[in-house]
């Protein structure tokens, strides 16, 4: 027990932090955690925020703006905490520094760093409640506050790319059956790119979709296509309506404009995958750390756009919803031909067979999809330099019998 602190306060304590947070500017949260820290009978507390490329943590500045420095998340104790969402402690300072991560339901978005002079099982309890209420705190914040936002950016983002990204859920979600993760490059310049991935009654659904060009058309394209499939699925349409109801909002409202698409469902208890390709690189299914060849390759639809006929007779009809029954610990990977086509300084492609190894590789070492996707994203970076094109991948898996952490 830390002297001085009853075992009794840890409630008290944490409601009354979060009683002030209501009315807590968001460039006062860190001090609002801060002090928190120091009532549960801590020596401190500091946020660090990863940035949009999940390269850096970034601490939160002190409402008097003091404030450490960005850290790496390869290579530190910091990053570590972070990249494998599991504690870590520092013993070669004057106090213990405990690291823990920040989780919004399964996203990553950070870490805690708290001093102690020291650490029992009743510390660690009150360590462990107060990492868990500040990432509440920090994304209900987040969702009106520049300043949060331009924290975890470190350059100007272009005008496409804040309306993709204002259209776009969290990166990862999931629950103890299935999970989804994406990652999207260049994350300050995307154009035509986005994802989307939700929780419904028994089902995860899923779109990853890429319209042509990279200009602010280009991410109007995306944006109609997000909330065409939101519109439609919130309104008990099924994934058979999503592909028309896009299809129409474009050549609606950005006539002469294409955009290729995967919409699918995923049912967390059966285990189907149903899914409409319009035009789009089909999905791979990773199966016991391989990939098998052609399992959800089907016959090629046409991009949306161009008009979709009102039956299988029209020479461009809506695509069929084509169904495959995966098996637990399948993963699926969806993702853009800006992925497999960056090509490096030299001109050679990334590549189908680099992707599907990256990411069989660190399937085989156990990391989880968020992970594996944050260190391909980097792969594909380093080969190319400058991405040209958007690059966006999505990997769901099915786990059925996975426990709760």
């Amino acid at each position: 027990m830390v002297e001085g602190v009853d075992d009794s306060v840890l409630g008290p304590v944490l409601a009354r932090l979060l009683e002030r947070s209501h009315d807590t500017a968001p460039g006062e949260l860190a001090a609002l955690i801060d002090r928190g820290a120091r009532d549960l009978g801590l020596a401190g507390a500091a946020v660090y925020l990863a940035d949009l490329q999940q390269t850096h943590l970034i601490p939160l500045a002190l409402s008097d703006g003091g404030a450490d420095a960005a850290l790496a998340v390869d290579g530190t104790l910091a990053g570590w905490c972070y990249r494998t969402r599991s504690q870590r402690l520092a013993t070669d300072t004057p106090h213990l520094v405990l690291w823990l991560p920040l989780v919004d339901g399964i996203e990553r978005i950070g870490v805690l760093r708290l001093t102690a002079p020291s650490l029992d099982p009743n510390t660690l309890e009150r360590a462990t409640a107060l990492a868990s209420l500040t990432a509440l705190l920090v994304v209900s914040k987040t969702l009106y506050s520049d300043t949060l936002l331009t924290t975890v950016r470190t350059r100007p983002m272009t005008l496409q790319a804040e309306l993709a990204w204002a259209f776009m859920p969290p990166r990862t979600l999931g629950t103890t059956a299935v999970t989804s993760s994406a990652v999207l490059e260049p994350a300050y310049e995307i154009g035509g790119d986005a994802f989307d991935h939700a929780l419904g009654e028994r089902k995860l659904h899923l779109a990853v979709v890429d319209a042509m060009g990279h200009d602010t058309a280009s991410g109007l394209c995306a944006a109609l296509a997000l909330a065409g499939c939101r519109s439609t699925r919130r309104t008990d349409g099924t994934l058979a309506d999503i592909a028309p109801v896009v299809d129409q909002a474009l050549r609606c409202w950005v006539p002469d404009r294409l955009l290729t698409a995967v919409f699918a469902d995923l049912d967390p208890v059966t285990g189907e995958l149903a899914w409409v390709n319009c035009g789009h690189p089909p999905p791979l299914l990773i199966r016991r750390q391989r990939v098998v060849a052609g399992a959800l390759a089907r016959h090629p639809n046409l991009p949306l756009g161009l008009g979709l006929g009102p039956g299988p007779g029209h020479p461009n009809s809506a695509p069929p919803v084509e169904r495959f029954q995966l098996e637990p610990g399948d993963r699926i990977l969806i993702h853009t031909d800006g992925v497999t086509e960056a090509r490096s300084p030299a001109g050679g492609f990334f590549g189908e067979d680099r992707l599907v190894d990256t990411v069989v590789r660190a399937t085989a070492a156990g990391e989880p999809a968020p992970e594996a996707l944050r260190r391909l994203s980097r792969d594909i970076l380093d080969h190319s330099g400058h991405l040209t094109d958007d690059a966006t991948i999505l990997l769901a898996e099915w786990h059925p019998l996975r426990t709760p952490d």
